[in-house]
């Protein structure tokens, strides 16, 4: 219960930090020791200098659009990362790492048992966004959205420690559940999770959407939009994990675990061709 009030409170506090605007000179030593620090790669962004805070700097937009498949049918990853685990749906499973367990019912506590059973043997994939990451996430193919669902939690980091040792930690951690459905009517859901120091998860479509704050219960906004393969979806204000989960039949996946990725990469193809 106290780590809870006391990640939350770091990571607002870091919040502030990168948030805040500090004179030229220092904005630009702090944005240049964090790229050299975590090595990040600039070559598809702006200059580290151009960027007034250092959230401004983890929240970067691409200079240009990155290249799409050119199947329609393909099913692309939503953002750069590490796939930690994928895997098949089986009797309400699926895991954070090979032999960390987690329940779909307890990651989804607001659907019922049977409202879920569509996405048993259906797919998931855990995507890791580290520090060094770009921050931004997009739709994996075209969706109509319908809701987003904010639940309360903990701020446990969702590095591989974490991982390995921490169970439940997705299901235990503060998340935003994005849901939809493609062009066949078969049902998408989208969990990102917060972390450590994430102090906020933005979505594009909707600026009044908040995380990070002293709720206490679970809050489901209607949501009726359509977005494009690749339409960006939001970012989060630091790294964390996105979950993408489909039922049974939407697709075939082409997903290794353990495997860097990119976000515009083939991750697999919708089972019927549009």
């Amino acid at each position: 219960m106290y780590f809870k009030y006391i990640s939350s409170g770091i990571s607002r506090l870091f919040g502030r930090f990168a948030s805040k605007a500090h004179n030229k000179r220092i904005q630009r030593f702090i944005n240049g020791v964090y790229v050299k620090a975590l090595r990040i790669d600039m070559g598809e962004f702006e200059a580290p200098r151009a960027y007034p805070t250092l959230n401004a700097l983890f929240t970067r937009a691409l200079k240009a659009p990155r290249n799409m498949p050119d199947d329609q049918n393909a099913v692309i990853s939503p953002c750069d990362s590490l796939i930690t685990q994928a895997g098949a749906i089986e009797n309400n499973t699926l895991f954070q790492i090979k032999g960390m367990p987690y329940s779909l019912c307890e990651l989804l506590p607001y659907i019922s048992k049977e409202n879920l059973t569509p996405f048993e043997g259906g797919y998931y994939a855990n995507f890791y966004l580290s520090p060094r990451d770009y921050h931004r996430y997009h739709a994996p193919i075209a969706l109509k959205l319908t809701t987003l669902t904010h639940i309360p939690g903990k701020l446990f980091p969702v590095n591989m420690p974490f991982l390995r040792h921490k169970v439940n930690l997705f299901c235990g951690n503060e998340r935003a559940i994005l849901e939809g459905i493609d062009i066949n009517d078969k049902r998408w859901i989208l969990v990102f999770v917060g972390a450590l120091n994430v102090g906020k998860m933005r979505f594009a479509f909707k600026e009044s959407f908040q995380t990070n704050i002293n709720a206490m219960v679970i809050k489901e906004f209607n949501i009726d939009l359509s977005v494009k393969r690749g339409d960006l979806l939001g970012w989060f204000e630091m790294g964390s994990t996105v979950v993408s989960i489909s039922q049974k039949g939407a697709a075939q996946f082409t997903i290794e675990s353990n495997r860097k990725i990119r976000f515009g990469d083939s991750i697999g193809k919708l089972e019927k061709k549009l």
